[in-house]
């Protein structure tokens, strides 16, 4: 058992979370090591596989342009920015949640969200704006539906490069492949963790300790036991190493456990795509376009309502949509109109892609369907589209289907353009929302509702914002935000 020279502050973790607690803490003047489970290779994190996008509070184009250093006049005239108040980040986050977000937590994420933003420019993180979530018009405006008007420059590796250049350059120290294995404890107080190293047991002292180490979405048996049977049959589109250590450290110190241990981020992903996700694909395997068709099961029907709301608002409970599905796998059925609206990975070489020149030609490819229940439920689809009402799709245009037991609320448009395309999808899961219980300084909490002096945590081991769904763009950006706020409590308290 060896033992590594004492720091102020110890970072287990580093995705966003860690790297933005462990950068406030150094600007604070402490010292700072952050431990990261993975190699060097695949550090960052879930933030190395995100497509990048940041919820914020903006008032206009205007802010956007103090992020987006080079947005120019034919940007500007070819989208319109709209904007995002504090009053719609509260509804979409109460809304999504079934309002049962934690109320301080909310408040934290919704307030300090801006400056957060400006706080990552500052350390290099570049934004681009997000043309990617937004509604594209026939005579090419993009109308940005609110929320995540920018994407960071080069997505998640983007962010995640900037950050430790900037943690290097600030004389923070980063050990690799080193898991965290336990809290060492001294009289109630947190004094660092052990982790192994090289096949070591190392002791880690610290006057504080920031767990940033991820949710149990790469744990099949974690999944399992919380979020339910057949869970570990899902697809891990994050990182293999966010396999719940953090969490199991935190409740062993004897921390509160919070929020919806039997909820998750879970989007629909493609039926090709590997069990656990790598680098090289990253996001290529995403599947978020289903607002311009359908989706159908095994059984042929359809069972959920595409165009409830906007796709940000909806895309992460699509997973567990799917994955109650005969077999785990549903379908996307677009027409021919719908080709200029897909996004580019729906074309990559390995995706699980079938075409047909008729809707009969198209049945006859999808293995494992109810090919003659598929064509009745078009057919009966098509027959129930409200073609009087406009569509628009630069708004939830009221445009659905009259009739039908599952009902398509908004952009329902005929399928009947050819050729036809289908997707085969599955569920891919991002991040669970289960975890441990802070207060607003990013403080610990123990089961019997005290702070657990020298225990902070950040990232997706905090539980109480999320619940059954969450806003596009909020996950990196609570990260940031409760990462600075673990970072500076940790700073003061050492």
């Amino acid at each position: 058992m060896g033992e590594k020279t004492k720091v102020d502050v110890l970072i287990v973790g580093a995705g966003l979370a860690g790297l933005a607690a462990g950068l406030t803490a150094r600007q604070r003047g402490a010292s700072v090591r952050v431990i990261e489970r993975a190699p060097q290779a695949e550090r960052g994190g879930n933030t190395r596989f995100s497509n990048g996008a940041m919820r914020a509070v903006y008032a206009g184009v205007d802010d956007v342009a103090e992020l987006v250093d080079d947005l120019g006049d034919a940007e500007r005239a070819r989208a319109d920015f709209g904007s995002y108040t504090r009053e719609q980040y509260y509804d979409d986050l109460g809304r999504v949640t079934q309002y049962r977000t934690d109320p301080v937590m909310a408040e934290l994420l919704v307030e300090e969200s801006a400056d957060t933003m400006r706080w990552l420019k500052s350390q290099g993180v570049g934004f681009l704006p997000l043309y990617e979530w937004q509604f594209k018009r026939p005579d090419g405006k993009i109308i940005f539906s609110g929320g995540s008007a920018v994407e960071i420059r080069g997505a998640g590796d983007g962010a995640s490069a900037a950050l430790f250049r900037a943690a290097e350059k600030a004389g923070i120290e980063i050990v690799y492949d080193t898991k965290a294995l336990s809290l060492l404890t001294e009289g109630g107080t947190v004094t660092g963790a052990r982790v192994r190293q090289a096949g070591r047991d190392i002791d880690m002292p610290a006057k504080a300790v920031v767990l940033a180490a991820g949710g149990f979405e790469a744990n099949p048996e974690m999944r399992t036991r919380y979020l339910g049977p057949g869970w570990e049959l899902a697809k891990v589109r994050g990182s293999r190493f966010n396999t719940g250590d953090g969490l199991r450290m935190a409740l062993d110190a004897g921390a509160m456990p919070a929020g919806h241990w039997s909820g998750c981020h879970s989007a629909s992903w493609d039926l090709n795509a590997a069990d656990a996700n790598t680098l090289e694909f990253g996001t290529v395997w995403k599947r978020d376009d289903f607002i311009y068709g359908i989706m159908v099961n095994a059984a042929g029907e359809r069972f959920v309502d595409e165009g409830s709301d906007t796709r940000a608002l909806i895309y992460a409970r699509m997973g567990r949509a799917i994955l109650a599905q005969p077999g785990q796998v549903a379908w996307q059925i677009y027409d021919a109109k719908a080709a200029p609206l897909i996004h580019g990975e729906y074309r990559v070489r390995q995706a699980a892609k079938f075409s047909g020149n008729t809707l009969e030609e198209l049945a006859g490819k999808l293995d494992g369907i109810d090919r003659r229940a598929l064509l009745a439920t078009i057919a009966a689809f098509n027959k129930a589209v409200q073609q009087d009402v406009p569509l628009d799709h630069g708004n939830k245009d009221g445009r659905g289907t009259k009739g039908l037991i599952v009902p398509k609320s908004n952009w329902a448009t005929v399928l009947d353009e050819p050729p036809f395309e289908a997707w085969a999808v599955t569920c891919g899961i991002t991040f669970t929302f289960g975890g441990v219980k802070i207060d607003k300084g990013g403080q610990v909490i123990d089961v019997d509702g005290a702070p657990i002096a020298g225990l902070y945590a950040a990232g997706e081991m905090v539980g109480g914002l999320f619940y059954f769904n969450y806003p596009g763009g909020s996950g990196l950006m609570s990260a940031a935000v409760f990462g600075r706020i673990a970072g500076a409590s940790a700073a003061a308290a050492s």
